[in-house]
């Protein structure tokens, strides 16, 4: 492997359980054998702190040449102690932690990049050792993969959840309001995670809101620059203040928007207690023909759904769906993200709107136009005059 790369890493499955004198045997061969980098993983999150440090220091006792290689570190948070296991082994001489955004991996996942890195910084006095990541790119960068994968940042996690600079006991905010280092031992720009109250609005002009998208870190073309500041005109007609997560919505959704075989042009529902819950949905296809249907379901947002897959001809099995609030306020958008299934395969899709019902379409028609480009093209739909189907009339709709 030297022969190909510089740098060969050698990571002993379940090291974290491996009896330790033939752990430091096996270390030493594949040193003399040519690894540089050395990786000692906690396989299935089992190890403890003190145990795990006892482990690094055993191996930089008696393995001789390893104070020649990177001794790195893998841990699964199995037992919520992947961070904590990370940052006893750098206190034993380890120098590279194997870790993820958001603390995403298998099961319970990986130790927290974020979380590393913060304790590091922060506890400099203790660990005396720096690293070369950007930390205002953490709360964005932690954002962004949050909206990729459609997977949810708990509100209470450490570094980048929404609560992690909330002060709510009344002498914690009196400390905070005499000096923030009071109950803070960082601040959230440290991390980029920001408090601003500018508030945008329909007057706004293209130069003002193309210097705040700069400001909160993102880089568009002219392309992309255009879209999101018409949607965020849009939006300005719907919202009284916008806010920075709010235009952070408009661009990730502009920045991950695929191709789209069908899109939204209009939807109606009526629900309520003691009626059928129903929904009339049109969509545009990629040709210019516009569908129309209706359908019932258990709700308005299941009657969207099921009308969608009567005009697509995608039938899924919704295996998750969630809506949030983004920002503050009646008129706050809604983000919602759908989960679904076909044929063993999940697809994601995420939709931002102030009408949540609205939003969930959107998330729910991105799932469908994954599945539906990956398929042979369909027959030519009906013409946008024609009226809605048979059973759509027969259901009363």
């Amino acid at each position: 492997a030297r022969g190909y790369c510089e740098d060969v890493e050698f990571s002993p499955e379940d090291a974290a359980r491996t009896e330790l004198d033939f752990l430091a045997e096996v270390v030493e061969k594949a040193i003399e054998a040519g690894a540089t980098t050395i990786n000692i993983p906690d396989t299935v999150g089992y190890a403890i702190p003190a145990q795990y440090a006892a482990a690094i220091r055993h191996l930089k006792q008696h393995v001789r040449g390893i104070d020649k290689v990177v001794l790195s570190v893998h841990c699964h948070d199995d037992l919520g102690l992947a961070v904590a296991n990370s940052l006893a082994a750098l206190q034993e001489g380890a120098r590279q932690v194997e870790c993820t955004i958001n603390g995403l991996g298998e099961r319970a996942g990986n130790c927290a990049l974020e979380e590393v890195v913060m304790a590091v910084k922060t506890r400099s006095d203790c660990f005396k050792l720096e690293t070369n990541i950007n930390t205002r790119r953490l709360y964005p960068t932690s954002r962004l993969v949050s909206n990729v994968t459609g997977i949810q940042v708990q509100r209470n996690k450490a570094i980048v959840g929404q609560n992690a600079f909330a002060h709510e006991a009344g002498i914690h905010q009196h400390g905070m309001l005499m000096h923030h280092a009071t109950y803070e031992i960082m601040r959230p720009d440290d991390v980029g995670f920001s408090k601003t109250n500018l508030v945008l609005g329909k007057h706004s002009g293209r130069h003002a809101f193309r210097e705040r998208v700069k400001e909160l870190g993102y880089h568009l073309d002219d392309e992309q620059l255009n879209r999101v500041f018409e949607d965020f005109k849009n939006l300005a007609d719907k919202k009284k203040e916008i806010y920075d997560a709010d235009i952070e919505a408009l661009i990730e959704g502009v920045m991950h928007r695929g191709a789209a075989l069908w899109t939204l042009e209009a939807f109606t529902c009526n629900a309520g207690s003691g009626t059928l819950p129903s929904a009339a949905v049109a969509l545009w296809r990629q040709d210019g023909t516009i569908v129309r249907d209706a359908g019932v379901g258990d709700g308005p947002v299941d009657a969207v759904f099921r009308t969608i897959e009567r005009i697509t001809g995608i039938d899924v099995n919704l295996k998750d769906y969630h809506v949030r609030s983004i920002t503050m306020g009646e008129d706050a958008q809604g983000e919602a993200t759908v989960e679904a299934e076909l044929n063993g395969r999940t697809y994601r899709g995420r939709g931002v709107s102030t009408d949540i019902i609205e939003a969930s379409a959107h998330a729910f028609l991105e799932v469908i136009n994954k599945i539906a480009l990956k398929k042979p093209p369909l027959p030519r739909v009906n013409p946008a005059h024609l009226a809605p189907t048979e059973q759509a009339a027969e259901a009363g709709v």
